[in-house]
C-alpha cells in the first residue's frame, strides 16, 4: 500500500481550496452584476450624482453609521446575556465591530457572525449562550427588516406594481419558512439520537433557550431595537439619496431599502451588486431614474466599506487596550507578591 503523498509547498488542503473557490465565485458574481448594471446605466451620470455629496456629508454619514451600530451592540449583548453569556459592554463593542469588519470583507454576512462569535468566545461565561444569543440576534434582524418593509408597504398610498409586490411576498414567505423550519427542527430533534459530544452541546443550547424563554421582555426589547436600527439606517439612506437628487417620500424608502438589503443574502461578496440591482428594480415603479437609484446604492456601499474598516480599527484598538490593561494588572500582582515575600 503506497503512502499518502504529502502536500507540496504550494499546495492547499482541499477544504482551503474549496473556501478560496467559493470566495472567488462570490466576488466574481458581484463584479458580473455591477458590470451588467454599468452596461445599461451610464457610469458618468452615476458618478455625477455621487459627486454631489461633499466631504463633510460623507464624514457625517460615516459617523452616523458607526453610532447607529451601537444600537446593534446593545441588542446583541442583551440577547447573549439573556441566554447566560455574561458578556461585558467593552468586549461586546470589540466583538461586534470586528464582526462588522468581517461581514464587509469576508464572504457573506455569515463570515461576520463567525468573526464576532470568535472574538467573544474567550470572554463569555457561557459558550452556548453566545451561540444561541447570536442566532436569535440574526433571526430578529431579518424579522425586523421584514417588519420595516411591511410598514413601508402599508404606507405606500397607491397599489404596488406586480414586480414589487411579488418580491415582497417572496421575501416574507422565505423568512416565515426559515423561522418555522428552525423552530420545528429544535422541537423534533432528540438529543439521544446523537453522540455524547453532540448531546452535550445540544443540552447547553437547550439551557440557553430556556434562559431566553424566561426573559420574553429581553427578546421583545431586542426586536424593537432591531427595528429602530433598521429604520434609522433607512433614514440615513434616504438622506444620502436626497442629497444625490432622489425626491421621493420616506415611506417609499421604508419599503424599498429593506427588501434590497435582504437580497444581500445572495451568494455574492457581502451583497455588493445584487443590492444595487434590487434597488434599481424596486425604485422603477416609483419613478426614480436608474442612475440615481444605482448612485444611492453605491453611496451606501462606500459608507459600509469605510465603516467596516473603521470598525476593524476600533476592535483592534480595544483589543490592544485590554491586553495592555491585563499586562499591567499581572505586573502589579507580581510586584505585590514580591514585596510580600521580601518582607518575610
Amino acid at each position: 500500500m503506497s503512502a499518502a503523498r504529502p502536500h507540496a509547498a504550494g499546495d492547499l488542503p482541499p477544504e482551503r481550496k474549496l473556501s478560496w473557490r467559493r470566495a472567488a465565485l462570490r466576488i466574481g458574481i458581484s463584479a458580473a452584476v455591477l458590470t451588467l448594471l454599468f452596461a445599461f446605466i451610464p457610469l458618468t451620470e452615476v458618478l455625477a450624482a455621487m459627486n454631489r455629496l461633499s466631504l463633510a456629508v460623507w464624514g457625517l454619514a460615516l459617523i452616523s453609521y458607526l453610532c447607529l451600530h451601537l444600537i446593534g451592540v446593545m441588542k446583541w449583548r442583551l440577547l447573549v446575556n439573556a441566554a447566560g453569556g455574561g458578556l461585558g459592554f467593552a468586549q461586546a463593542v470589540r466583538a461586534y465591530f470586528a464582526g462588522l469588519f468581517g461581514s464587509t470583507f469576508l464572504p457573506s454576512i455569515v463570515g461576520g457572525d463567525v468573526v464576532r462569535a470568535g472574538v467573544a468566545y474567550r470572554v463569555v461565561e457561557s459558550k452556548a449562550g453566545l451561540i444561541f444569543g447570536s442566532l436569535v440576534d440574526r433571526m430578529l434582524d431579518f424579522a425586523g427588516l421584514a417588519a420595516v418593509a411591511g410598514i413601508g408597504a402599508l404606507l405606500v398610498p397607491r397599489a404596488l406594481e406586480p414586480q414589487s409586490r411579488n418580491i415582497f411576498l417572496a421575501v416574507a414567505a422565505t423568512v416565515l419558512f426559515v423561522g418555522l423550519g428552525a423552530i420545528a427542527l429544535l422541537v423534533i430533534l432528540r438529543p439521544r439520537r446523537f453522540g455524547f459530544k453532540v448531546r452535550r452541546r445540544m443540552a447547553r443550547v437547550r439551557i440557553a433557550m430556556r434562559a431566553v424563554s424566561r426573559r420574553p421582555g429581553a427578546v421583545a426589547a431586542a426586536f424593537l431595537s432591531g427595528m429602530t436600527l433598521q429604520s434609522l439606517l433607512v433614514v440615513l439612506n434616504a438622506w444620502l439619496g436626497t442629497r444625490a437628487g432622489i425626491e421621493i417620500p420616506l415611506y417609499v424608502w421604508l419599503f424599498v431599502w429593506p427588501l434590497a438589503k435582504m437580497s444581500g443574502i445572495a451568494p455574492t461578496q457581502n451583497g455588493i451588486g445584487v443590492r444595487e440591482a434590487a434597488l434599481v428594480a424596486l425604485f422603477i415603479p416609483f419613478g426614480v431614474p436608474a442612475e440615481l437609484a444605482l448612485a444611492a446604492g453605491l453611496m451606501f456601499e462606500v459608507v459600509i466599506i469605510t465603516g467596516g474598516l473603521a470598525g476593524g480599527v476600533l476592535a483592534f484598538v480595544i483589543g490592544r487596550f485590554d491586553a495592555a490593561r491585563a499586562h499591567r494588572a499581572t505586573a502589579n500582582v507580581g510586584l505585590v507578591s514580591g514585596r510580600f515575600f521580601d518582607r518575610r
